[in-house]
């Protein structure tokens, strides 16, 4: 018999690990989610076991680590079995380095994490047949009591691993080559072997790891062994034996596998409403874990943009990012599993080679980058929004600045407090700095609130020993607890003290220092703590003020703090430009922040005066320009001064 019913918005096609997380951030963004399992019940084998650092904030962030419990530290990696402290990434990161997770352990905890979040898991059902609609994706399924029926949904995602059904289904480019070289590899009871981590034997490589279970992981490679063929415990023993010279025909093989230098990948990761991610999407040699955490990260990156398409609150082209982030991210990773593959599938062939390698790799920021790369620290990803929100009235509905995010300091008010609340109106989720006032400081959130948009406050002293570090660990707390990620596009430099019609003859040498600090040393090393954070075709837009340009004795030093911070644009826009970051100042005139003179008709008609359009700047005008230069728009704008002193300037 067949039956049709529609299943869910999302159909996922495998109950690995990839799948199990991806229906659970389905589920969590809004979306319904009915997970296909081939498999009767789980087998129990664990062909991965080994965590990278983003995969452990990405759990930490969603409460899975604290389902898992204590993880093992591994220990320092590898790359190409040559020995490196993957802890270098980030010395200081809570989950630097590598740590062990049993596959088998994983995917029953995702289980429970996905099931109680509402995901629908269907073991036994086997997806024969798929046929795509102009409005969705009909499934042919045959069901554990081998009858045939129908499903129907917005997308479907196959997660269904190397031999991908649905990849072959949905007819997808799956470019590269097949494997030459092999590994078998085996967990047996009843060994006593001395451990050891891609030994190299003058016929081969070979593994050995007891773990606390008294279980003996082993992996093998013989050089000049053809891959393929039926892999049972004889082969394993032999191939074992010919490289070690040891017997293990006594233990007892609990699981058996191999694995191959095969390297392929998907030419689009999206084929109209059929998506793949995790080794359905890219196969690679899964030496040091590198697959399993790839496909972990995919899901992380799709789930919430597939939500937001089946929910209609996606922008205009966001689930096309995730072929654009992801693909890169996986080509990289096959080309550094490619040269690990080399360098350790080599025989005599490649001893140089490794001795180059092993060289460079006692340089600690070779370690770094390496460490960075397999631990994906080094991956810019789009983060998860806030929610999306409603635009004021009268004011544009384009929402240019959705999804990212965006510093300002010295926004608890003034031209500060402007600026935030139109990058919210575009978009943005604003981090709101303030020094001391933190009523004002949450005024500017209440006010970017009401208006439906995102914000939080953060407290740092500027011009202080410290003062970038302190600002930079509530931005990055904040950030993550709003989107899971600590990404800045946007950065403006507006905080600043001034001087007040002091003559230069009065000003001592503390004040002269305390102006330079707030003024200039702190937006430079706010730029140099930001950039880590920033993705390419970031924004930073620094302040400064019309009195470079005219002279002003009683305002000599702020002019010379704010001609500093020219020179920081200057400079620094050529120095970003590779990376597609633009640097501008924006530099206001008389502008009212709200001071006592303000309330002054007679001052107020005075300053009039010196604009161009006789009237005294408001902080929105200002803000107007600082938004213009934070979009995309103005994207082909960097190193400029920027007057907006309503033409003050002009003489």
């Amino acid at each position: 018999m067949t039956r049709r019913a529609t299943a869910a918005d999302v159909i996922v096609v495998g109950a690995g690990p990839v799948g199990l997380l991806l229906a659970a951030e389905l589920r969590e963004n809004g979306a319904r989610a009915l997970v296909l399992e081939t498999l009767p019940e789980p087998t129990g084998e664990s062909r991965a076991s080994v965590l990278h650092t983003r995969t452990m904030e990405i759990f930490a962030e969603r409460g899975i680590l604290d389902r898992l419990g204590p993880l093992p530290a591994l220990g320092p990696g590898h790359f190409g079995g040559l020995r490196f402290d993957l802890a270098a990434a980030e010395p200081e990161h809570p989950y630097a380095g590598q740590w062990e997770c049993l596959q088998s352990r994983l995917e029953a905890v995702l289980q429970r994490h996905a099931s109680d979040l509402g995901a629908e898991i269907r073991r036994g059902h086997t997806v024969t047949g798929l046929t795509q609609t102009a409005d969705g994706v009909r499934v042919r399924v045959l069901g554990p009591d081998r009858e045939p029926y129908d499903l129907t949904a917005a997308y479907l995602v196959g997660c269904d691993g190397e031999p991908s059904t649905v990849r072959e289904l949905a007819g997808f480019e799956f470019a590269g080559r097949d494997a030459d070289k092999e590994m078998l590899r085996a967990d047996v009871a009843g060994l006593t072997l001395d451990d050891r981590r891609l030994k190299r034997y003058p016929d081969g490589v070979a593994t050995a790891y007891r773990r606390p279970d008294g279980v003996t992981r082993l992996m093998v490679h013989q050089y000049g062994a053809a891959p393929g063929g039926e892999v049972d415990f004889e082969r394993v023993a032999a191939a074992w034996s010919a490289v070690t010279g040891e017997d293990i025909r006594h233990g007892e093989p609990l699981w058996l596998n191999r694995f191959g230098n095969a390297s392929r990948q998907v030419t689009q990761y999206r084929r109209g409403r059929v998506l793949l991610a995790g080794d359905a999407a890219h196969v690679q040699m899964p030496v040091g874990g590198q697959a399993l955490n790839l496909g972990l990260q995919d899901a992380a990156g799709l789930g919430w943009k597939l939500a937001r398409e089946v929910t209609g609150t996606a922008r205009p082209g966001l689930l096309d990012s995730y072929h654009d982030e992801r693909h890169p991210v996986g080509a990289r990773t096959l080309t550094n599993i490619q040269a690990q593959a080399r360098l350790l599938f080599g025989g005599q062939e490649v001893t140089a080679l490794r001795d180059v390698f092993g060289e460079l790799l006692r340089h600690d920021a070779v370690q770094r980058h390496l460490a960075r790369m397999i631990s994906g620290l080094d991956v810019q990803e789009r983060p998860r929004p806030p929610a999306r929100h409603t635009p004021t009235p009268g004011r544009s509905t384009v929402d240019r600045l959705i999804d990212k995010t965006a510093l300002v300091t010295g926004s608890s008010r003034g031209i500060g407090r402007a600026t935030a609340v139109a990058l919210a109106r575009q978009g943005a989720l604003v981090a709101v700095h303030y020094t001391a006032n933190e009523q004002a400081a949450q005024e500017t959130v209440a006010l970017i609130e009401q208006e439906g948009g995102a914000a939080f406050a953060v407290r740092a002293e500027l011009g202080v020993p410290g003062d970038a570090h302190e600002l930079f660990l509530g931005v990055e707390q904040g950030l993550k607890e709003r989107i899971g990620e600590s990404r800045l596009d946007i950065l403006v430099n507006n905080a600043g003290v001034t001087t007040t019609g002091q003559p230069p003859e009065d000003i001592t040498p503390e004040e002269f220092d305390r102006y330079f600090a707030v003024n200039a040393r702190a937006p430079y090393f706010i730029v140099q703590r930001a950039l880590p954070l920033m993705p390419d075709g970031g924004r930073i837009v620094n302040i400064s003020s019309g009195l470079t340009r005219t002279a002003n004795p009683d305002q000599l030093v702020y002019a010379m703090t704010k001609g500093a911070v020219e020179q920081l644009t200057l400079h620094l826009a050529r120095h970003l430009a590779p990376r597609g970051i633009t640097v501008n100042t924006v530099a206001p005139g008389i502008t009212n922040n709200g001071g006592a003179i303000f309330d002054i008709p007679e001052a107020v008609e005075a300053m009039a005066q010196l604009s161009a359009f006789k009237r005294v700047g408001e902080a929105d005008d200002v803000a107007d320009v600082v938004t213009f230069l934070a979009t995309h728009e103005a994207r082909w704008i960097t190193g400029a001064f920027i007057d907006a002193t309503g033409g003050t300037l002009l003489g």
